[in-house]
């Protein structure tokens, strides 16, 4: 063996140590809750248009806005910082050293780039005193794209991805699929019962988000107009303009608040 494939085992070996490790397991469960609270202050500020008192962007960017507006707010902001982190070499580790199945890993793989996005927004914030909105980032990337050779197809193709990937939640929702991440040995027949609902209504609404979301995106690509694109926000005062009303959009708001519980559920029942 040459030197050089001796250091890179060595690497590995590390960096499976590191992945092992308790203090990630706590990091990622500090993570976990944190996410409940960036989907449980979305929820809120979707009620709040639902309502008619809508001024703050619906998404994750207007969630760290109210973060910070509150008292100690940027300390949790930091805390935030720490768990998003701790998520993202969490899911890192699961895709590189999980032994999971190719679809397993590339869930993964989009997970860890979603944490790491999180974390430069609220490094952003913290830093820069700015939280820019998922519409305008949707729109600027869509954009980019769009200019590219063959960008409209890029583009088609990155909407009916998020389409599926809706779809998927939902499927995940109804099915139950999320069982199979909850260590249900160490949960009580109540807690069951409490996650399943939760996860259900949870991935229901997550979906329908993301389907909606992905339907925008075709839309801008067919049209080649990257206004078209929306993120969050968009997409829920979209169900907004449904024939059905506010109603609709409270429903979905309602489905996120129940997500944010399921992920406090899951920082205490996740494998990880």
């Amino acid at each position: 063996m040459t030197t050089v494939e001796n250091a890179g085992r060595q690497a590995q070996a590390m960096a499976r140590r590191a992945a092992d490790h308790p203090m990630l397991d706590r990091l990622a469960r500090i993570g976990l809750a944190c996410r409940g609270i960036l989907y449980a202050l979305i929820g809120v500020l979707a009620v709040q248009i639902a309502l008619g008192h809508g001024g703050k962007q619906a998404d994750k960017g207007g969630a760290m806005t109210t973060i910070a507006s509150l008292p100690f707010g940027a300390v949790l902001l930091w805390v935030m910082v720490v768990g998003f982190a701790g998520l993202a070499l969490w899911q890192a580790s699961e895709a590189l050293f999980g032994g999971l199945k190719a679809k397993d890993r590339v869930e993964a793989a989009f997970r860890t780039a979603v944490y790491v996005l999180i974390v430069g927004s609220l490094l952003t914030l913290l830093l820069a005193g700015r939280a820019s909105s998922d519409d305008k980032k949707s729109q600027d990337v869509t954009g980019k794209l769009l200019d590219l050779p063959g960008g409209q197809f890029i583009v088609g193709l990155i909407g009916l991805g998020i389409i599926g990937l809706g779809v998927y939640w939902m499927y995940q929702g109804w099915k139950k699929k999320f069982r199979k991440e909850l260590d249900q040995s160490r949960m009580s027949p109540t807690a069951r019962k409490a996650m399943d609902r939760l996860g259900t209504a949870g991935y229901l609404a997550r979906g329908a988000i993301a389907a909606l979301a992905g339907v925008f995106v075709v839309q801008a690509a067919i049209t080649y107009d990257p206004d078209k694109a929306g993120g969050i926000d968009a997409t829920l005062r979209a169900f907004a303009d449904t024939p059905v009303g506010p109603w609709l959009l409270m429903v979905v708001a309602v489905g996120l608040l129940l997500f944010a519980g399921y992920c406090f559920g899951e920082s205490r029942w996740r494998r990880t």
